[in-house]
């Protein structure tokens, strides 16, 4: 059974087509787009990079897809059934990344303020981060600013080890980012959303960040949403331990049948990860919030958030991604709805496809 799990997964993953970037036709008018403002730790081939740079890709969104699905473009790019790149460019340094989302906002409404920086997972190509924080803002409607942290991944579905070391690599470049959009003069939140390796990476950032005296950075974080997290429970507590309070709401969304962490599980001979936790008890103690999306599992159920549509649909009713949390204290659900119970000092909700 474990050698049937890890030959289904890894044969899935090397199958899947990858993503680049591609232009839309020439004079092409998409009817919806999403703007994604990229600091980027690796070159566009995957090469590690000392210093992060900057730069700004609209992506067309196409008009005729399922909810929940990502189509990579194909030679000859359909923009109606494909997403693609429709402009946007390289910025010269930070300073010019700044002044860019700070004109952005210009007369933007008050709610419509926040900066949501997107971590992607293992096993990414440059172009398919930039596809996916395009997707998730486009399905879960989410406002504000949609920014993405790209990091070092190895785009290969057998190298574990070696995009975990890209992500560990990359923890002083996310944290220069966090600075800088800090230093965004006219925005409101700052909410992390992180997926699978992704969630390792900012944990370290937040540890390094408290470990090298920048609390007041930790701080200007308004909300943690870990998405499906790889990460080693024992890790995970001792991280937490560093920081000391965290940023809240923090979220921890969760599926128990999640293949890839099963495997992850297998490969690092552990019972489990943080991502498929049965309930929140392993971190009871902590001042998390624990989503069960096990009811939503597609595929390998390791990224309910974006394959699942009825998923969204709970999701982008909260209208604002900080505010994925149940009523205080309550047992009845809140604004996401699902059975919610408090267990210790953690919050569980355990969503169901009813609501």
């Amino acid at each position: 059974m474990r050698h049937l799990l890890l030959f289904l997964v890894l044969s899935l993953a090397a199958c899947a087509p990858r993503g680049a970037l591609m232009m839309a036709p020439e004079g092409y008018q998409p009817r919806s787009a999403e703007t994604v403002w990229i600091a980027s730790q690796r070159s566009l081939t995957g090469e590690h990079l000392p210093q992060p740079w900057f730069s700004r890709i609209d992506v067309s969104v196409p008009p005729d897809r399922a909810p929940g699905s990502l189509a990579y473009p194909r030679p000859g790019g359909d923009p109606d059934r494909q997403f693609l790149v429709s402009g946007g460019g390289r910025l010269a340094d930070r300073a010019a990344f700044r002044r860019a989302i700070e004109r952005e906002l210009e007369g933007r409404a008050a709610d419509d303020r926040d900066i949501i920086l997107f971590v992607h997972g293992y096993n990414y190509s440059f172009a398919e981060g930039v596809y996916r924080t395009a997707q998730l803002a486009h399905d879960l409607q989410l406002p504000g600013i949609h920014a993405h942290f790209s990091w070092p991944s190895r785009m290969k579905p057998y190298a574990y080890s070696g995009d975990r070391d890209g992500a560990l690599y990359s923890r002083d470049g996310l944290v220069q980012t966090i600075e800088l959009l800090s230093r965004v003069r006219g925005r409101d939140k700052i909410v992390l959303m992180a997926h699978s390796m992704g969630s390792q990476l900012v944990m370290e950032g937040l540890r390094q960040m408290t470990l090298s005296g920048r609390r007041d950075l930790v701080d200007q974080i308004d909300g943690v949403v870990l998405i499906s997290p790889d990460l080693d429970l024992r890790l995970f507590r001792s991280q937490v331990r560093a920081i000391g309070p965290l940023p809240q709401p923090f979220v921890i969304m969760t599926s128990p049948g999640d293949r890839v962490l099963q495997l992850s599980a297998l490969i690092s001979d552990e019972p489990l990860r943080l991502g498929n936790m049965p309930d929140a008890g392993p971190v009871a103690d902590l001042e998390v919030i624990v989503i069960d999306t096990r009811a939503f599992d597609t595929g390998l159920g390791h990224f309910n958030v974006a394959d699942s549509p009825a998923l969204q649909r709970i999701l982008s009713r909260t209208g604002r991604l900080d505010r994925i949390l149940p009523d205080e204290g309550g047992a009845e659900p809140g604004l996401i709805g699902g059975a919610v119970s408090r267990v210790e000092r953690a919050v569980q909700v355990v969503l169901s496809p009813a609501f």
